[in-house]
């Protein structure tokens, strides 16, 4: 064990081979960053980033999925140089996709588009926040059937009037701080209610005590034990669902 834990030492300390991506949709600029795996490649991540938009919380992210074997893109839902610091200003960013759920998912499908042009590898999706409630609108839409995972951390679960999971076409796995006053175990419960009558592929995992954004590193909600626990089924769930 000692001599795994310093191999795993070693290979967090390598630098990544890593590059801004700019794009574009609907003659938009957005600014992607994609973090090439380290050794062969197990298979792809697509990170969306939560209401602050893409900034180094998801870059670093992207590093760590890097450095064990993923290549992942972070892909950006706001605009190149939109990165919100306001309160107010973060919520009217996601007030325009919530209330825009297609252009929410062409935005996605475009970090998707843009993530296979650098790797062609079998894809899991992650999100963070309001990341996570984006992931989410795409496991419902079933338009992305290449992908092999869905991962939220800390998102929304509600489910918008007239969706539904009955296309779902891959496993979701869902980590939720129980003491997020946000986002109430109510909304846990009844997304539950709605993949098991599906009957779906799906894991909850509640820790106990952490609040919204308990994965953020520095901040005062930051919860370590239910942020390495959630990292490590992440792990674990993209070594069950990627093939490479």
């Amino acid at each position: 064990m000692k001599a795994i834990g310093l191999g795993l030492a070693l290979l967090m300390s390598f630098p990544v081979a890593a590059q801004q991506v700019i794009y574009q949709l609907d003659g938009k600029d957005y600014q992607g960053y994609f973090a090439k795996a380290q050794g062969t490649a197990k298979g792809s991540v697509l990170l969306i980033h939560d209401w602050d938009g893409l900034t180094e919380y998801e870059i670093k992210r992207a590093d760590m999925l890097a450095k064990l074997g993923y290549n992942t893109f972070a892909a950006d839902l706001y605009g190149k140089g939109n990165r919100p610091v306001e309160t107010q200003a973060k919520k009217e960013e996601t007030g325009k996709l919530y209330n825009d759920r297609d252009k929410m998912r062409r935005l996605i499908f475009a970090g998707i588009n843009e993530s296979k042009k650098l790797s062609q590898d079998e894809m899991v999706v992650m999100g963070y926040c309001f990341g996570g409630a984006a992931v989410l609108e795409l496991a419902r839409s079933g338009e992305a059937p290449a992908v092999k995972g869905y991962a939220t951390f800390h998102g929304g679960l509600t489910t918008p009037d007239g969706q539904n999971y009955n296309k779902l076409t891959a496993p979701i796995f869902v980590a939720h701080g129980g003491a997020d006053s946000g986002i109430p175990l109510t909304e846990v419960a009844e997304l539950g209610v709605q993949l098991e009558a599906v009957k779906a592929n799906y894991e909850i995992q509640i820790y106990s005590g952490a609040p919204h954004a308990f994965t953020v590193f520095g901040s005062e909600r930051y919860q370590e034990v239910a942020d390495k626990k959630s990292w490590h089924t992440l792990i674990d769930f993209l070594e069950q669902n990627l093939h490479p």
